[in-house]
């Protein structure tokens, strides 16, 4: 009798246990590589996004979304939750994938990893904190059809290239889907997909690219335009936003004299965008096949601002292969003569596509001004987002993402992991926005990396390229930061200075 007492209480807990995990939500986190703020169709872009658009329309987009200026400290950020000065290797902070690990959440790494101050060709990177599986690449970029350090759970996965028809951004994506489908339905998880899409190089397949073919005939200058209005339409900026000027190094398109190699590199980087857009939507479809899509929190995001950097042919680097699959030579540098997007070219979008990504700011990738950090967020939940289509100003960082993680998921965050005290997280939880509700919002806000520093307290922005004195701006009324107010309130500059001061010290 005492037997079957057991066996009742047993079966009774194990059915508890399930019930709970399937009940907790699922988590996803798509990283877009070096993507600007007006790229995606629901923020205003031509290039086909209907796959992340239908996210948006389910959900939310944030309009007052940072990043940090580069992808290695924004990655170390949202894994961490705290500003990446902090230190992402210290040993005083928790990865998402280590705190979900004590609630039963299985956790896989897919596609780009590249923390701020790790060894960018570590192979366990992610395995040495808490993911449960690694596909993808550990160092920041390579080439998409034989990216070298392509690793599988820290074992070298290089021969996967050698198939003729590997990519890699549908590996990234192929791999994610079957890491949902092979997942238990009543075990939740947790899927962090980075693309290296659409860091350069410029690679894409033949037939991608001819689906963009006359789409930037009209050049930088009107698509910038034509951006901007569609972005007042969609009210994802306000109404009277002006437009940043052209950049200064940057010439007028009827200027351009390689009109069609121009025209070409933007091609690429669309198709680039497209075919991770397509991917996206398979993991969708997967989500919706194993009954997880209403219980999963997606969020997508972008790494940066678009990104200007003009390859040249003598730049070198632990990414770049000695020669194609098929032995032959590598092509590098933004040549007008060789027109990219082949696996044996190696060549980027340059500053007058990168202005445009970043519609309607200035400046790019690696700088604190707004086109390098304010970027994409759109969130789906539809357990919790009941009503779809929905843009917030409410202003959020990257820091935020754990702590959004975590209040999702139910799950405390801890003070101490395995024997070592915890330091607090910088962030604080998105949750409240999506049920609709104003958030605690930060008080003040900060940058500092590369060419960049910055301070936001409200309306208020004080930032400076490195080697150059403070600017600052009224947000509310100058968004593209065009009229530098430094002068008019010194008070404020010093005011802002002396807290970026403060805080640029706090690195623990």
């Amino acid at each position: 009798m005492k037997s079957l007492f057991r066996l009742f209480i047993a079966v009774m807990w194990s059915s508890f246990i399930t019930a709970e995990a399937s009940e907790l939500p699922n988590i996803v986190i798509i990283i877009a590589d070096d993507v600007g703020y007006s790229d995606f169709g629901c923020y205003g872009g031509e290039i086909p996004t209907p796959n992340i658009d239908k996210i948006a329309a389910r959900g939310i987009r944030f309009t007052h979304y940072y990043t940090e200026n580069m992808c290695a400290p924004s990655r170390a950020a949202l894994l961490t939750g705290r500003y990446h000065i902090r230190g992402y290797n210290k040993g005083n902070n928790v990865t998402i994938a280590e705190v979900l690990a004590t609630a039963g959440y299985p956790s896989y790494a897919v596609g780009k990893w590249h923390n701020d101050g790790e060894k960018i060709q570590d192979r366990n990177a992610p395995l040495k904190r808490g993911f449960s599986h690694f596909f993808g690449t550990p160092q920041g970029c390579g080439s998409f059809f034989a990216p070298l350090t392509l690793t599988r759970d820290g074992n070298p996965a290089e021969k996967e290239w050698e198939n003729k028809d590997f990519y890699y951004t549908d590996a990234i994506s192929d791999n994610a889907v079957a890491y949902i489908t092979d997942t238990p339905k009543d075990k939740p998880l947790f899927l962090y997909t980075a693309y290296t899409a659409a860091h350069w190089p410029l690679h894409a397949r033949a037939e991608d690219v001819e689906k963009h073919k006359g789409r930037y005939v009209m050049g930088w200058d009107k698509l910038r335009e034509l951006r901007l209005e569609h972005m007042k339409q969609l009210g994802v900026v306000e109404s009277n936003t002006s437009l940043s000027k052209r950049d200064s190094q940057v010439p007028a398109w009827e200027d351009v004299r390689n009109k069609e190699w121009e025209q070409r590199r933007m091609q690429v980087y669309a198709a680039q965008i497209e075919v991770m857009d397509q991917g996206i939507g398979r993991i969708l479809k997967a989500l919706e096949n194993t009954g997880r899509l209403n219980n999963t929190l997606v969020m997508v995001v972008a790494d940066n601002g678009g990104c200007h950097v003009e390859y040249t042919p003598d730049r070198k680097g632990p990414f770049l292969n000695a020669s194609t699959r098929d032995g032959k030579p590598m092509r590098v540098g933004n040549l007008t003569e060789i027109m990219p997007g082949p696996e044996d070219t190696w060549q980027s979008y340059g500053r007058g596509w990168a202005n445009v990504s970043n519609t309607p700011f200035r400046l790019f990738k690696q700088y604190d001004h707004e086109g390098g950090i304010r970027v994409p967020l759109i969130v789906q939940w539809p357990d919790v987002i009941k009503d779809g289509g929905q843009i917030t100003h409410q202003t959020g960082h990257v820091i935020d993402l754990l702590p959004t993680v975590l209040d999702a998921a139910g799950v405390e965050y801890p003070d101490t992991y395995q024997g070592k005290s915890i330091a607090a997280t910088d962030g604080r939880s998105f949750v409240p926005v999506f049920r609709g509700e104003e958030r605690e919002a930060h008080d003040v806000l900060y940058w500092q990396h590369a060419k960049g520093a910055a301070v936001r307290q409200g309306k208020w922005k004080l930032v400076k390229i490195k080697g150059n004195n403070w600017e600052l701006y009224n947000l509310s009324t100058d968004p593209v930061e065009m009229n530098d107010l430094a002068k008019k309130y010194p008070e404020k500059v010093a005011e802002l200075s002396l807290f970026w001061k403060k805080w640029d010290k706090q690195k623990q």
